[in-house]
């Protein structure tokens, strides 16, 4: 059997991310989560939010990590992984009252982070939250000398990576439908984003 996998990024995090989804998933019973990586956020999340289903995706060849991760911690409330591309998922067939990715949008190219939005604004109920965690850019710049150094290491690695635009990413949002709530600035230089269906009043959070 394949050892269970650990990302240390996701161990130093969770804690922080889990704070913020505690308040913005506290009305929702089910969350889709786009790229569960490991499996750690998923179960450690859905540990600590009892309330909710969490159903984890990624793609097929790390599903065997998820798996070990969700036979291990036993939770009631964890999904096995469904199999999700940006740059090639169709419809998954179920709605959900959130959506969660962490660390998803600067690996992906600016065509699959579109269809991502746009998978998104298909997944989500009416008054549903979309929370995107990870390094942005904010009008064009980077917010700190490491995230330039992030952003310069990917592009190293392949051309279409690199760090988002949160001004770019809010246009994604209003295309599909969503507009921006108040995001949090988050450790290390990263930001958690919140995106919502207009059909809820932000005074009302």
């Amino acid at each position: 059997m394949k050892a269970i996998p650990d990302a240390p990024a996701t161990a130093r995090n969770k804690d922080a991310i889990l704070q913020v989804l505690q308040y913005e998933f506290r009305d929702c019973k089910s969350v889709f989560e786009i790229g569960s990586g490991t499996g750690q956020h998923a179960v450690y999340f859905a540990a600590a939010m009892h309330w909710l289903v969490w159903q984890t995706s990624e793609l097929p060849e790390n599903h065997e990590g998820i798996r070990a991760w969700i036979d291990s911690a036993k939770l009631p409330n964890v999904r096995p992984p469904l199999a999700y591309d940006a740059g090639t998922a169709l419809g998954i067939g179920s709605r959900f009252d959130a959506v969660f990715s962490a660390n998803t949008a600067h690996i992906m190219s600016m065509g699959e982070v579109g269809r991502m939005f746009s998978h998104v604004s298909q997944l989500l109920n009416p008054e549903g939250r979309f929370c995107l965690y990870g390094p942005f850019n904010e009008n064009g710049r980077f917010t700190s000398d490491s995230n330039a150094t992030f952003d310069a290491g990917l592009r190293a690695r392949k051309s279409s990576m690199g760090l988002r635009d949160r001004q770019e990413l809010n246009r994604l949002a209003r295309e599909n439908g969503m507009i921006e709530l108040p995001g949090y600035a988050m450790p290390a230089n990263n930001q958690l984003l919140v995106w919502t269906p207009p059909l809820r009043d932000p005074a009302s959070r």
